[in-house]
């Protein structure tokens, strides 16, 4: 992958996941913490050569983007975040399975022109892929009508449709 399309992707993952962020912080109804690689251990990666880190650097390059805990602190949950242009059921479950490899339970956000989309990855798993719509009660509908106007203002004109 050449440094343009590593940027390509990087930006297509963050608007992703800085909608999520954003919009859920905005239903009030949890405590949104960043759980991924580059946000938990960036001086890792400046140690990556070593073979003693590579496995600890594996494991947490796969760790969930976002720890969602509810405001009473009775639930919480591990969130990968995707953006695609089209949803593909093939390539969700591929990254259910393989989020499920290593974090059990764990649950699935995705970012589409055509909607916002979330569940727990063992039940999209179970469906081949196919992820149903994130309901009104985790984001009330008039707050993901508004997020989704901002998604599609940054929707890529490329053929890629994975970050």
């Amino acid at each position: 992958m050449t440094n343009i399309e590593f940027t390509r992707e990087l930006i297509k993952g963050r608007i992703a996941e800085t909608i999520f962020e954003q919009m859920f912080r905005e239903s009030g109804r949890f405590t949104i913490l960043r759980s991924g690689y580059e946000y938990t251990l960036p001086e890792l990666a400046q140690y990556q050569h070593l073979v003693e880190i590579k496995a600890v650097i594996a494991n947490i390059r796969n760790a969930p983007d976002f720890v969602l805990i509810s405001q009473d602190k009775t639930e919480v949950y591990l969130v990968e975040v995707k953006f695609c242009t089209r949803r593909d059921s093939k390539k969700i479950k591929e990254i259910v399975d393989q989020t499920l490899k290593i974090w059990n339970p764990s649950w699935l956000f995705v970012a589409s022109p055509d909607g916002f989309f979330f569940e727990p990855c063992n039940d999209v798993s179970m469906k081949n892929g196919e992820i149903g719509q994130l309901y009104p009660k985790w984001v009330e509908s008039n707050i993901q009508v508004e997020y989704l106007k901002i998604l599609k203002q940054f929707e890529p004109r490329t053929s890629e449709i994975w970050s």
